[in-house]
């Protein structure tokens, strides 16, 4: 990383938040991603050497802290108090995004599996009744992947691509984009 030799502090945020790929790990971060794998769906054009690298240097730059898992074995990564203060900034340029330039989709940007992996992030689980909701979804005239699964329970949401074998009570079908 390169940087741009100034002393103002926009200069200085713009070294660590402007780097390709960093404000979209930071956004998966900010929506409870922790695990690299889980990292890696939410950015799969990124490579996982450069993922793996890009956690270390928001570590050095004192955004992110690295930790073991319960009990998998597996390190997970943590937004430090640094890092969550990046949510209404990175909020801001969500929302100045979907006013001024979602409108020019392109068809390789209308993925279904980003699409419901952008939903399983969204969930809401204060609002979700105690015990299992099944949710099925199922994305019309598309080759790619067209039936999910969300095993929504009060703590955790997990999205399958493969029928779990559980009773749904809910379905939901579209198409990617309006004809």
């Amino acid at each position: 990383m390169k940087g741009y030799a100034q002393f103002c502090p926009i200069a200085k945020a713009a070294e660590v938040l402007t780097e390709r790929w960093t404000l979209l790990v930071l956004r998966d971060l900010l929506y409870g991603s922790h695990r690299f794998n889980d990292l890696r769906r939410g950015v799969p054009l990124m490579s996982p050497t450069l993922l793996s690298k890009w956690l270390q240097t928001l570590e050095q730059a004192g955004l992110v802290v690295r930790k073991p898992g319960e009990g998998n074995g597996h390190w997970e990564y943590h937004l430090t108090g640094a890092g969550e203060a990046l949510r209404p900034i990175v909020d801001a340029i969500g929302h100045w995004g979907q006013t001024w330039v979602r409108s020019k989709l392109t068809p390789d940007e209308l993925d279904p599996g980003r699409l419901m992996w952008a939903m399983h992030r969204h969930f809401r689980l204060a609002n979700v009744p105690h015990g299992r909701l099944v949710l099925y979804v199922e994305i019309t005239d598309t080759a790619r992947l067209p039936r999910w699964w969300f095993v929504v329970k009060r703590d955790t949401v997990e999205l399958c691509w493969d029928d779990p074998g559980l009773h749904w009570r809910s379905v939901a079908a579209a198409r990617p984009r309006a004809r």
